[in-house]
């Protein structure tokens, strides 16, 4: 149903001819670029956390990871991730298919810096075997609520 949702809203923007749906799972970053046969790197993962009473998405290359620091600086709290439960209920999506797209209203977006890097990238698309590839200004144009880039995490040591 999750999927069906994204689809609906991905075609207000010409979108929803674009998202594959795989034969095998792409739950994991790994999965996922596995399924999609694309470096790991460049699955854009959506993670959920609890930000001020709501929930707050940030989207953020497959490799990347969230830097505690940087996420106190830019939401003025601790990053906390919400369990499964609370992403499926506060966001609208299962954890597997958590995508910035189709989300329940309140829910704010953020796009992390370290997806800039490449040209392409692949979001989830509401459920565990699915995804899109999207530039990251077709990204930033189509995600739901969204309010713009972040810099809240770090790469590994060797990219940084």
């Amino acid at each position: 149903m999750s999927l069906e949702k994204v689809k609906d809203y991905l075609q207000k923007f010409g979108l929803d001819g674009r998202i594959r749906v795989l034969e095998q799972s792409s739950a994991t970053v790994e999965l996922a670029a596995q399924a999609l046969g694309c470096e790991p790197c460049r699955i854009a993962k959506t993670l959920s956390f609890a930000v001020g009473g709501g929930a707050v998405l940030v989207v953020a290359a497959g490799d990347a990871k969230v830097d505690n620091h940087k996420f106190k600086e830019f939401f003025g709290t601790k990053a906390k991730m919400l369990s499964p439960a609370e992403a499926e209920t506060l966001v609208g999506h299962a954890v597997g298919g958590v995508c910035p797209f189709a989300v329940n209203e309140g829910v704010a977006v953020y796009l992390d810096e370290s997806l800039k890097r490449f040209s392409t990238v692949f979001p989830a698309c509401g459920s565990s075997n699915s995804a899109i590839e999207l530039t990251c200004e077709e990204l930033e144009r189509c995600a739901d609520h969204c309010r713009g880039w972040a810099d809240v995490c770090k790469l590994p040591a060797a990219e940084n």
